[in-house]
């Protein structure tokens, strides 16, 4: 029986968004998404599996603004942990293809990094470099020789992998992700101090417990998934009124949604719509 980090309620908790590709999702390629098995939930949120099949000669790109968690990631035989991106990025793909990750929950990488997440943020690196030869034998069971596995083999050697890996309890990370969840999913909260009010934390501490185990600062977090939704909405209902959307998600300075959508997005809400609505790659990183 592996052992829990976290309680069963705390895996139950979603602490992660399904948004974050940007624009009006492109017919190109196929994302699903897989839930992990139960005990492996504390810590992990879901894998993942990105496909496409291209005609010859064409191109595509899509354009992700990055979910505040760490990846680990095989694509085009390699096998690497992502950490958090702070800022928007595309990625472009010819052909065929699939893209395979493992998502963590926000503050859930740190029992195997055994470092402070916030020194892998914005680093892509190969997984070896962490977990040593048996990340490369590791890759080299998921891309072959051999027939294409299947994504339930995927998913079966990658949980068997850290299943051999699995850390001790931390109860950190069973406080931050029930921070996280409130931060993604509660509207009432529009400012860091309301969550440390309400889960009785010190706004010092609360900064450095999220330097250590999510990587980015819990503001940070906060406007990401507001930002995440905004974009998501905008792109789904693109006549909809970008203020009406702003206050729902708890924006009531309009100026100050303007400029945090346009510096994380790239174009104003505006644009951004109108760009949806003409179903065009709204944004490049």
């Amino acid at each position: 029986m592996v052992g829990s980090t976290g309680s069963a309620s705390a895996a139950a908790l979603s602490t992660t968004s399904d948004y974050g590709i940007l624009g009006v999702r492109d017919v190109d390629f196929r994302l699903e998404r897989y839930a992990p098995a139960p005990d492996l939930a504390a810590l992990v949120e879901r894998h993942w599996v990105v496909t496409w099949s291209l005609p010859p000669g064409k191109r595509a790109s899509v354009t992700l603004l990055p979910q505040p968690c760490v990846n680990v990631v095989l694509d085009r035989g390699m096998l690497a942990v992502a950490g958090v991106g702070r800022e928007r990025f595309t990625y472009d793909y010819t052909g065929e293809g699939r893209v395979f990750g493992t998502k963590f929950r926000p503050g859930a990488f740190l029992p195997f990094l055994g470092r402070p997440v916030s020194s892998i943020t914005e680093v892509t690196a190969p997984a070896s470099g962490l977990w040593g030869p048996a990340a490369d034998r590791l890759a080299e069971s998921l891309t072959g020789p051999g027939p294409v596995l299947d994504v339930d083999a995927l998913i079966a050697r990658m949980e068997g992998f850290l299943r051999e890996r699995w850390p001790e309890p931390d109860p950190n990370v069973e406080l931050v992700g029930r921070i996280v969840a409130v931060l993604l999913g509660d509207r009432e909260i529009g400012k860091v101090e309301e969550v440390c009010a309400r889960f009785g934390i010190a706004p010092r501490t609360l900064q450095r417990l999220f330097n250590r185990y999510v990587g980015v600062s819990p503001k940070f977090v906060l406007r990401r998934y507001r930002l995440h939704e905004a974009a998501a909405r905008l792109a789904e209902e693109q006549a909809r009124p970008w203020a009406e959307v702003a206050a729902e998600l708890g924006y009531f300075d309009q100026s100050h949604f303007i400029r945090d959508f346009t510096a994380a997005i790239g174009l104003t809400p505006v644009a951004y719509a109108q760009a949806c609505r003409r179903r065009e790659q709204p944004v490049s990183a």
